[in-house]
């Protein structure tokens, strides 16, 4: 398997675009692209420009009459908000049906290279739509193609697929999916549904009756940085991941959770971001013998925080280093400036190193993240055979 990873991309990416005003706009995207080039990392990836997804294909996830609605919406303008088209969320756009189909083949063809073993790392940055439900759109995700991607892999043999998401909003889409199979573990840390859409993610959503202990739900509390957000994956995420020994690791990396962003109450930075797609790097070649596919999905602001996310992510899966005082390259701070008339951030990273105490070094019944943590290891770890007080 050579390690030079495939990423998915294409100018035609671009057309996913709900209009003028909507937080996922595709400029930030193009930002990050343009950031990467200008970085250099580029030429340590293999682009790829994929094709539109087949009714066929959308069909292992979606139903047959959602997918002929979202043509309806594309073509002939038809809303239907029963089934999430044409809300505030999910307007209308005329290539909604064709550029939700890419992103889905996009990450298809990702997950199937790596499956197939001709890569070790593929990355999607503009996948991750893990809110849409196989019968409707929802949270700016029309097409789950994180899903579709699992179901591919599922199909051609995979028999144990673990999927960790890291977005600031809960997993929801893929969870209800595969709720009732065994062969696929969902992970989701997220801001807790009391302060945040879509409103699920608690810890006692362990799976359905099919497969009792395949979700994991680890909700923080509004508020929580650095510290926390990494403790809390520390305690849990490599646990949950290591039990259930994956054949493939599928991330999605909402960077919604920094503190910057318009759509969370979260306080991380893009450095405790970059150290947990570290950390998922080392568990895939730990556990499947490097076979890791990640995504985007979640991230709202676009100039200062997205491209310089999504740049290292591609950085991480690349394995090069871009240091944590790296300065943004003058050239893309420049055309920043001309086509938004501010400043855009003038280093790759927010802090030096991000610290934090390890779940070791004890439970604090007192701190609101060690409550959530303790809530999530009593719930889930039970069914995958691990000791609630030891990993």
């Amino acid at each position: 398997m050579t390690q030079r990873p495939r990423v998915e991309w294409a100018p035609e990416m671009l057309r996913y675009d709900f209009g003028r005003g909507h937080p996922m706009a595709p400029d930030r995207l193009a930002l990050t692209i343009d950031l990467a080039a200008e970085l250099g990392l580029l030429e340590h990836v293999d682009l790829v420009a994929a094709e539109i997804a087949d009714d066929e294909l959308l069909a292992t996830v979606h139903e047959p009459a959602y997918v002929a609605a979202v043509r309806r919406a594309a073509d002939e303008g038809v809303r239907d908000e029963a089934r999430g088209l044409g809300t505030a969320d999910d307007p209308l756009f005329p290539s909604m049906h064709e550029a939700s189909a890419r992103v889905v083949q996009g990450t298809v063809d990702a997950a199937l290279a790596v499956w197939r073993g001709q890569r070790t790392h593929a990355v999607n940055i503009t996948g991750g739509m893990h809110h849409a439900m196989p019968g409707a759109a929802s949270g700016f995700c029309v097409y789950n193609d994180v899903a579709v991607a699992i179901r591919a892999m599922l199909a051609e043999g995979a028999e144990r697929v673990a999927y960790v998401d890291v977005d600031a909003h809960h997993g929801d889409g893929v969870q209800a999916v595969f709720w009732d199979d065994p062969r696929v573990l969902t992970v989701s840390m997220h801001e807790s549904g009391r302060s945040l859409f879509p409103g699920s993610g608690h810890p006692d959503e362990t799976g359905g009756a099919g497969a009792p202990g395949s979700a994991v739900n680890l909700p923080l509390p509004a508020g929580v940085g650095d510290a926390g957000w990494l403790r809390a994956f520390d305690a849990v995420v490599p646990a949950v991941v290591r039990a259930f020994r994956p054949q493939v690791l599928v991330t999605q990396h909402g960077c919604d959770t920094h503190g910057l962003d318009p759509l969370s109450n979260l306080r991380v930075s893009v450095d405790a971001q970059v150290l947990v797609a570290r950390r998922l790097d080392e568990l895939a070649h730990e556990l499947t013998d490097g076979r890791w596919v990640a995504v985007g999905g979640g991230g709202y602001a676009i100039i200062d925080v997205v491209p310089r996310a999504w740049a290292r992510l591609l950085a991480v899966a690349a394995h090069r280093d871009v240091a944590p005082g790296t300065t943004v390259p003058q050239a893309w701070r420049e055309r920043v400036a001309q086509q938004y008339g501010r400043e855009g951030p003038d280093r790759m990273s927010d802090v030096a190193e991000p610290t934090f105490r390890a779940w070791r070094s004890g439970f604090d019944p007192s701190d609101d993240v060690d409550r959530a943590i303790r809530a999530t290891r009593s719930l889930s770890f039970p069914h995958l055979g691990l000791d609630v007080d030891h990993d």
